[in-house]
């Protein structure tokens, strides 16, 4: 699918949901998702959480792997269609293993997400770069 479909197909769901979200990914299938390698986390709690805080103000969707299990439990906050003409780029957040760091995404995500509003310092600590190919996959670029 082409760039310019995406966004059409973007701008066309977002008008029919009325206004534009954020999407937020949550990494589950894999390791992420496992007690394994975060035996102190409730990772499906963490998941039903976040949608019921950010229910009718973000899409938040559960994927299998995002191919950066070095950083378990990720998360990736994409901007909104407004968010990404105003510059915002998606966030890749890992070792979200903190129940407070779920609610400074909820907070974020709740003020308009990247390119709308700025991130809580503290999201700093979780923030990395994946590779290009792993950005790829997730449609980013």
């Amino acid at each position: 699918m082409s760039k310019r479909t995406r966004r059409e197909r973007t701008a066309t769901r977002s008008a029919a949901a009325g206004a534009a979200r954020c999407t937020v990914t949550v990494c589950r299938g894999c390791c992420c998702g496992t007690p394994s390698k975060v035996p102190h986390l409730d990772h499906e709690a963490q998941l039903t959480d976040l949608r019921t805080a950010l229910s009718g103000i973000a899409a938040i969707r559960r994927t299998d792997c995002l191919d950066a299990c070095e950083r378990a439990n990720v998360v990736v906050i994409q901007p909104s269609p407004e968010g990404r003409e105003a510059g915002g780029r998606p966030v890749w957040l890992g070792q979200v293993n903190d129940p407070g760091a779920a609610a400074d995404i909820t907070a974020w995500v709740r003020a308009g997400g990247p390119g709308l509003a700025p991130p809580p310092g503290v999201l700093d600590l979780y923030a990395f770069q994946p590779s290009r190919r792993v950005r790829a996959e997730l449609h980013d670029e």
